[in-house]
């Protein structure tokens, strides 16, 4: 046992994800409303990690999800075999004028004292229709899996979406995989799924099962009820709150082992100081702070969960697995898109106190 973990040695797949698909829509610098082109990238909170975690960290991954056969359907599905993460779909027909449909996040970056906005059209989406049984779990863990990842977009999709969830992972369990949740709370979200009473309500009977937990204090104060911190944080970059807050999540639910969170304090949309942190089996550990100019933020946080995940899963550390999520997280804000374009070389070089000097 390390990390307070049972992380299995060997299976077919490294890890496997359960969530929505989305394809967000980037006019780069333009805001919408002056926008005349725009790039398209394939993304989800969940498909981000395993994604992150084959492209960039060599491991076998998989995603669970619902999937239209239908054009933006087959760009997704295109994406999905690019960055070699392994297809689990729950197929949808479109009915050729309302859906269901593939979700769409509109996302222009901002620039200078000008924020990034996002907004959603997440209408009739197929995931929300996603229910227990759709996804014959025994099957897909017959080869053995290291590892189940989901989170709180997708739990509060709709009412059975969160139910998904926990079959998922007592399916996990039972497999021998552990098993990981990102609170990942928007209230835009839950405002229509029910309010912030039920999100309390559907995230606690998740977090049950749950053993390693991704989420920053106000995501721990808003998603499971947890009161905020006695003492306000001197910045953005005082990990001190978030591990103040922890003794209230494990009495709460101790079979927690392991919880983590990015650090961010935002000077300006292209100058943000980052670091991280993560409770591990009783002692937190902070990685360094460093100055990002920031290309795209979108996906940071998942960056740093699939380098933080790949430190616990290849057995290093823990002072390292949180370097190596931080350094992915950094590396990932310095291209487009919400997945990773960067090397496990680039990731380990930076984690290691590597610099930007040209590489010949």
């Amino acid at each position: 046992m390390k990390y307070g973990l049972s992380i299995p040695e060997k299976g077919e797949l490294d890890l496997v994800s359960l969530g929505a698909m989305v394809h967000r829509l980037d006019p780069g610098i333009v805001p919408f409303r002056k926008a005349a082109n725009f790039n398209v990238h394939v993304s989800g909170g969940e498909f981000n990690v395993a994604a992150n975690l084959s492209d960039c960290f060599n491991m076998r991954t998989g995603i669970a999800t619902a999937m239209v056969d239908h054009p933006i359907g087959d760009l997704i599905r295109q994406r999905v075999r690019a960055m070699g993460v392994k297809p689990f779909y729950k197929h949808f027909k479109h009915d050729g004028v309302h859906g269901p449909n593939m979700a769409t996040v509109y996302s222009d970056r901002g620039g200078g004292v000008r924020a990034p906005i996002v907004f959603y059209n997440r209408c009739n989406e197929a995931a929300a229709q996603l229910k227990p049984g759709d996804f014959d779990w025994k099957s897909i863990f017959a080869g053995g899996v290291r590892w189940f990842h989901s989170g709180g977009i997708f739990a509060a999709l709709s009412a059975t979406t969160s139910e998904v969830i926990i079959e998922g992972m007592r399916a996990a369990k039972q497999a021998g995989a552990i098993v990981s949740f990102d609170l990942n709370y928007r209230a835009k979200l839950w405002n229509i799924s029910g309010g912030h009473k039920r999100a309390v309500e559907v995230l606690e009977r998740i977090v049950e099962n749950v053993d390693v937990l991704v989420g920053n204090e106000e995501d721990l104060q808003l998603g499971l009820g947890i009161p905020g911190p006695e003492v306000a944080a001197k910045s953005k970059l005082d990990p001190s709150v978030f591990i103040g807050m922890i003794d209230r999540v494990i009495q709460k639910h101790p079979q927690i082992k392991i919880l983590a969170t990015t650090l961010r304090e935002v000077h300006s949309t292209n100058h943000h100081s980052w670091s991280a942190v993560a409770w591990i089996d009783g002692t937190p550990y902070t990685a360094p702070t460093c100055e990002l100019n920031v290309v795209d933020r979108v996906g940071g946080g998942d960056g740093y969960a699939a380098g933080f995940f790949y430190g616990l899963l290849s057995g290093q550390s823990p002072e390292d697995a949180v370097k190596l999520g931080w350094a992915h997280g950094a590396l990932l804000t310095t291209t487009p898109g919400d997945t990773t374009m960067v090397t496990v070389e680039q990731v380990k070089a930076f984690a290691a106190g590597g610099s930007a000097r040209i590489q010949r």
